[in-house]
């Protein structure tokens, strides 16, 4: 869990297993009566949706239908789906994908957020202030947790009048609105003909706590004490219009962001800790962020490389010491991550990638990593331009491993083995050819790029400039150039870095190259992130000291 997915969600859910989700909310692009209007601007996104659209919205209900038929299958059946539409499609969408899917009788309201107050485009037409959420469950057996919203102005002025050294409070009674069975007198106060709404016990509990309201006249009614710093707040039902649109610096350059209080108050109904959250159109992470905080699993899933690094530095500004650790899965791996692995790790992965079992232990295996399902030995060399020598000591080492399968795959002509490596050269290239032709051995050499898609990263380099000074501090303009075979998608600025912890972008989204930051005087460690259109990233780390002068006084590309 806790994953970050670059690709087309239908494939990668279709990949997943059944029932293994608890919640899923997606806010899938809206259908506007032309084709989709992209959001990100990147390749990635662009390939996915291209022409999606052009037939119609017949062509865009089976397109996102076929993608809610999968998150059907995910979900647990005690799991629950919100869906989030605007008018331009919200009937069809109910009709012909949901009502079908999960049918009409799991149907569990209609939620109305108010995302807007009207605007003068509303002197002219009747202003469209809402979109709406559909939420069913999969079975009538689901996770609900009720839902509390703040109390209004008018409410809290006309109850919550009472005040001691506990604080705000109102009263609530302790009568029964209808006969129970509670018909006891309290300290000389009798209840009205229906009783008490509590037993004795729970009576004398509150009375202990001081929660107890006495009136001074014996005929009056004992009232409990509610005070508004534990309430839980007003219950909320399907009309939702306490939630602002995001505003302001809240805003991280995606245009349809929705606001954390909406998905947290989504997450907080429909699932409980540890529970998995999915994301199938993850946008600008507002989903995983929320969840992520909430102590809840997550899958997030996007086909732009934008919105999943801007998920992952997002969820970088609120990791510490007690968050879960999360994983990046893009189309193609770090080729410099995987050089500079730890190297029993890389062993491990690299054979599992490959189809076989890694060798755990790493005792009397010859110099073996693993080996495939039939046995077949496998060596990994996490290195470049592997020699000759490295072929005839793995031959040796093949023959020693299990001499009955080096003698049975070598009268078949299998190979007796695979050497993984990150490239080899012609004089190993040539050896296994003389084995195979002479010796009747054959060898498999095996590049990493062969088995998993790997890329470089961009090349990076950060020029300064003092572009002005006064009493609040200097500032500085940095312009950050970058080179990628595959297109530069957006730059990260991290003012205030600490290798020791998470990239914490203070710029997130930044297409330009181009940022200006107000120093005070001191030293100070700025790092700036570039990120190609496959999602590998550089980081270039600029070390200054503000004093009467700026002072470039160490500059260096991390690994």
């Amino acid at each position: 869990m806790n994953q970050l997915i670059l690709g087309d969600n239908l494939e990668i859910m279709r990949n997943m297993k059944s029932e293994s989700v608890d919640l899923i909310y997606l806010d899938p692009p809206f259908f506007s009566n032309r084709n989709y209007e992209v959001i990100w601007g990147d390749e990635g996104e662009i390939r996915s949706f291209q022409d999606r659209w052009a037939g119609g919205i017949e062509h865009y209900i089976e397109w996102l239908k076929e993608r809610v038929v999968e998150m059907h299958r995910l979900l647990k059946s005690t799991g629950s789906i919100y869906l989030h539409c605007d008018w331009h499609a919200d009937a069809e969408i109910k009709i012909f994908i949901l009502n079908k899917i999960f049918g009409e009788n799991n149907f569990r309201g209609d939620i109305i957020w108010q995302r807007t107050n009207a605007h003068n485009d509303a002197k002219k037409k009747l202003a469209v202030l809402t979109d709406t959420l559909w939420y069913y469950s999969k079975s009538d057996k689901f996770i609900y947790n009720p839902i509390y919203g703040d109390y209004g102005e008018k409410y809290l002025k006309d109850f919550y009048k009472y005040e001691d050294e506990k604080g705000t409070y109102r009263l609530g009674d302790l009568t029964n609105t209808k006969p129970g069975p509670y018909n006891y007198e309290y300290k000389g106060y009798k209840p009205n003909q229906n009783g008490w709404r509590c037993p004795l016990e729970k009576m004398i509990e509150w009375d202990k706590q001081g929660l107890i309201n006495f009136p001074e006249n014996k005929k009056g009614r004992l009232s409990l004490k509610r005070y508004l710093d534990i309430e839980k707040g007003a219950l909320l039902g399907n009309i939702w219009t306490d939630i602002n649109n995001v505003q302001g610096n809240a805003r991280i350059g995606y245009p349809t962001q929705k606001p954390e209080k909406l998905l947290e108050r989504i997450i907080l109904a429909s699932s409980n800790e540890d529970d998995i959250v999915l994301d199938p159109f993850l946008g600008g992470g507002t989903t995983v962020v929320v969840a992520d905080r909430l102590k809840r699993q997550w899958l997030g899933i996007d086909q732009s490389v934008q919105a999943i690094k801007v998920s992952e530095f997002r969820l970088n500004k609120q990791q510490n010491l007690f968050s879960s650790s999360f994983e990046i899965k893009l189309h193609k791996y770090d080729y410099d991550r995987l050089f500079n692995m730890n190297a029993f790790d890389f062993e491990r992965w690299i054979v599992e990638q490959f189809g076989g079992i890694p060798n755990i232990k790493q005792r009397n295996d010859f110099g073996m990593d693993g080996k495939l399902r039939d046995g077949t030995p496998v060596q990994v060399k996490q290195s470049e331009s592997i020699g000759r020598n490295v072929i005839d000591n793995f031959k040796s080492a093949c023959e020693r491993y299990d001499k009955a399968l080096y003698k049975k795959n070598k009268e078949a002509k299998s190979p007796v083995g695979y050497i993984i490596a990150f490239s080899f050269n012609k004089g190993a290239i040539e050896e296994v050819s003389r084995l195979k032709m002479q010796e009747n051995i054959e060898i498999k050499l095996m590049r990493v790029d062969a088995i998993v898609p790997i890329a470089k990263k961009p090349k990076l380099s950060v020029e300064l400039k003092e572009t002005g000074r006064d009493t609040k501090g200097t500032s500085i303009e940095f312009s950050a150039i970058a080179e990628s075979s595959t297109g530069i998608e957006f730059y990260s600025y991290d003012y205030d870095y600490d290798e020791t912890k998470p990239f914490n972008a203070e710029v997130i989204l930044d297409k330009t190259g181009k940022q200006t930051f107000k120093f005070k005087p001191g030293s100070h460690t700025i790092a700036v992130k570039a990120i190609d259109n496959e999602g590998m990233e550089a980081i270039e780390v600029v070390k200054i000291k503000v004093n009467g002068e700026v002072e470039l006084f160490n500059k260096n590309s991390l690994p």
